[in-house]
C-alpha cells in the first residue's frame, strides 16, 4: 500500500501545476462589491428549497454559498457559522457585498443571512424564493437584524477595523482537526490527503460531513487518474479558465461523469450516493474484477434490487468498503454524499486495484 501511495503522489506532481482546492472557485471573476450585488440579483425569483444549495432552489445560507463560490470565496454552510467570518460592520457603514445576518427567525441565534444591495435593501432566500427586502422598514425582518460583516477577500471594500483573521498553514499529513483517530474514514482521509489528492480547509479542518459537488469529484477523480481530454471543456456552466475545466473536460471526454442534455455539467450540484459508486464503478471498472465478482456474489443492500440500473456498481462499493462507512443494511442512494464517504469510497476503489 505505501509503494501505491508513493506512485500516487508522484502521479499528482506529473499531472498538476499547482495544488488544487476542493473548494469551488471561479478564477475568471473578480470579486468586487458590484459584481456580487449583481451576481446575486441574477437568481431572484429562484424557490426557496430547505438544504437547497443550486438554481433549482436555495435555502438562505446555501444561496449566499453560491454567489460567493462564483469569486472563488469559500463560506460556511450554515447562517451561524457563516457569522463567524469576516470583520464586523456597523448598519450605517453597510456597502453592496456585505453579509447581513438576522437572528430568531426559525430558531434562536442567527438563522438567516442576506447580501446588502445598498439603500437598506438585503437579497436573501426567503420563504418564497430568493428576494429583496428592507431592513430599515420592513416589519418582519428590521427587529431580527442582528448585524454584518464584511470579507476582506472582496477586492475595492472598504477595510473594517478588525484585523484580518491569520492564515493557518495548510494540512498535508492527513491530521485534520474534525478527524479523529477513531472516525472510521481516518485513514482513507490521511492517505489522500498526503498524496494530494484530497485537500482541506483554511482552518486545518476537513469538514468530512459537507457535501461533495459533481465538479469536486471530476477533480478529486482525477487527480488519481490523470487523464487529459482532446478538447477544452464546452459546459455552459464551467468557465474555461476554472480550475477544474480541464478535470471536467477529461472526466465527461473518459465517459466518467458526463453533463447534461440541456449543456450543462452541473458542477455546483450535489454528487449522489448512487453516482458516487456508478463513476467509481467507470473510474476504476471495479465489477470487471474477478475477485470483487466474487466478493459481491453474497453482498446486498435491502433498498437495491438486483434489477436495479446501478446495482453492480454499488454492490461493489460495499464489497471493497475498507472503512466500513459502506456497511449498513441499506445503501440509500438518493442521499447526498459527504466528504467522509467520498474519500472512503476513492480509497477503497484505490486499494481495490
Amino acid at each position: 500500500m505505501k509503494k501505491r501511495i508513493m506512485l500516487m503522489m508522484i502521479a499528482v506532481l506529473m499531472f498538476t501545476a499547482s495544488p488544487l482546492m476542493t473548494t469551488e472557485a471561479d478564477a475568471s471573476a473578480a470579486a468586487t462589491p458590484d459584481a456580487i450585488a449583481d451576481y446575486a440579483m441574477k437568481f431572484k425569483g429562484v424557490p426557496y428549497k430547505f438544504g437547497g444549495t443550486t438554481p433549482s432552489g436555495f435555502d438562505c445560507s446555501g444561496y449566499i454559498r453560491y454567489v460567493f463560490n462564483h469569486f472563488g470565496i469559500s463560506l460556511p454552510r450554515t447562517s451561524a457559522e457563516q457569522f463567524n467570518v469576516g470583520t464586523s460592520v456597523s448598519k450605517n457603514n453597510l456597502q453592496k457585498g456585505d453579509l447581513v445576518f438576522f437572528a430568531n427567525t426559525y430558531k434562536k441565534g442567527i438563522s438567516h443571512t442576506g447580501i446588502y444591495l445598498g439603500n437598506g435593501n438585503v437579497i436573501s432566500a426567503e420563504s418564497g424564493g430568493v428576494g429583496i427586502s428592507n431592513i430599515n422598514t420592513n416589519p418582519y425582518w428590521g427587529p431580527k437584524y442582528a448585524g454584518a460583516k464584511r470579507l476582506s477577500s472582496v477586492q475595492g471594500a472598504t477595510p473594517a477595523a478588525a484585523p484580518k483573521p491569520v492564515s493557518l498553514p495548510a494540512v498535508t499529513d492527513g491530521n485534520f482537526v474534525d478527524v479523529p483517530s477513531s472516525h472510521p474514514a481516518h485513514e482513507a482521509i490521511k492517505n489522500l490527503n498526503v498524496a494530494g489528492v484530497i485537500n482541506g480547509f483554511e482552518r486545518q479542518d476537513f469538514r468530512p460531513t459537507e457535501k461533495v459537488t459533481r465538479g469536486q469529484a471530476a477533480a478529486m477523480i482525477n487527480r488519481v487518474l490523470g487523464l487529459s481530454a482532446s478538447a477544452p471543456v464546452q459546459f455552459s456552466d464551467v468557465a474555461s479558465g476554472h480550475s477544474f475545466a480541464k478535470d471536467i473536460a477529461a472526466m465527461n471526454e473518459a465517459g466518467i461523469l458526463q453533463g447534461f442534455t440541456n449543456g450543462s455539467f452541473g458542477m455546483y450540484e450535489t454528487l449522489s450516493r448512487t453516482q458516487l459508486a456508478v463513476i467509481l464503478e467507470r473510474a476504476f471498472k471495479l465489477s470487471e474484477s474477478k475477485q470483487i465478482q466474487a466478493q459481491t456474489a453474497s453482498t446486498r443492500y435491502l433498498d437495491v434490487p438486483s434489477s436495479y440500473w446501478a446495482h453492480d456498481a454499488i454492490v461493489s462499493l460495499k464489497a471493497i468498503d475498507q472503512t466500513s462507512l459502506f456497511q449498513a443494511s441499506k445503501f440509500y442512494g438518493e442521499h447526498d454524499t459527504y466528504r467522509d464517504q467520498f474519500a472512503a469510497a476513492l480509497y477503497s476503489a484505490m486499494e481495490a486495484k
